[in-house]
């Protein structure tokens, strides 16, 4: 991990994203990439010179360095590269391109999450990124003075094409020195013995040399709580989840488990794109 990307609309919750991600930079002699995306119409500003004849864009650009700025002063980013970043697109389209453009390893986010009708009709802008990064994204909700990740739970279906994706919570849990909680949970809708639970789990768990993982089958009423409760009671500092990245109409029916975690668990999730 040598490249994060930590997108900043300089609010607290940002500033909590910011600060994990500097402990994991400081850890793994990463660079931040800090990302402020500027809600102006594409077509009247230059990215390239971040000039603009606009007056509007050019008080907000100004007003996005200065934020910069009183950021790169603060003590917990001392001795850290960071790199400032700003995009014109809408916020998860600037992750992604900036993510390609860079090359970058994990996304930080902060959120605070939404909920009834906001949550049913807009989503946040972490679920989006959720939805659509091709790389890891990890959200926090709160400020981790110490982000110490000893316990991670990777909930799944365990079927072959999520196996791609927990090799990837493999490699973030050897990185962080981890132990992984493989997790499948059991719904009366939607049931499989724990025999065939087993046997999926045992599988993802031979097609790597990984040993320190446990295996996991958790009943409740539904898969989210089912996650959120076994994290309780393991204790979990973080929950790992596979997304499927659906879009429009598809996700409106569907919904994503991955994307209700983002926004109701209190635990940090980290998503990874299947």
């Amino acid at each position: 991990m040598k490249k994060i990307l930590v997108p900043t609309d300089f609010s607290d919750q940002a500033e909590n994203a910011l600060k994990v991600a500097a402990q994991l930079a400081r850890t793994h002699n990463a660079e931040i990439y800090l990302l402020h995306i500027l809600e102006i119409p594409l077509h009247e500003v230059d990215a390239m010179s971040s000039h603009s004849d606009l007056p509007e864009a050019v008080f907000f650009m100004k007003l996005a360095h200065k934020k910069f700025e009183n950021i790169l002063d603060k003590d917990y980013l001392q001795d850290i590269i960071v790199r400032e970043t700003i995009g014109f697109n809408e916020i998860f389209k600037g992750v992604f391109h900036t993510c390609k453009k860079h090359e970058i390893d994990l996304v930080i986010m902060g959120s605070n999450g939404v909920s009834g009708l906001k949550e049913m009709l807009i989503g946040s802008n972490t679920e989006k990124v959720v939805r659509t990064s091709e790389i890891p994204v990890l959200v926090v909700k709160k400020e981790h003075e110490i982000f110490n990740i000893d316990n991670i739970v990777f909930a799944s279906d365990f079927k072959e094409e999520s196996k791609a994706t927990y090799l990837k919570a493999i490699e973030f849990a050897k990185l962080l020195e981890a132990k992984l909680h493989l997790l499948t949970v059991n719904t009366p809708n939607r049931f499989i013995t724990t025999e065939h639970a087993n046997d999926r789990m045992q599988d993802f768990a031979n097609a790597s040399n990984f040993s320190n993982y446990s295996i996991n089958i958790y009943n409740d009423v539904t898969i989210e709580k089912g996650i959120m409760n076994f994290s309780q009671s393991v204790n979990a500092d973080l929950i790992g989840m596979s997304t499927h990245g659906r879009q429009g109409i598809s996700h409106f029916f569907n919904g994503s488990i991955s994307e209700d975690l983002v926004n109701h668990a209190k635990r940090p999730v980290i998503t990874f794109k299947i």
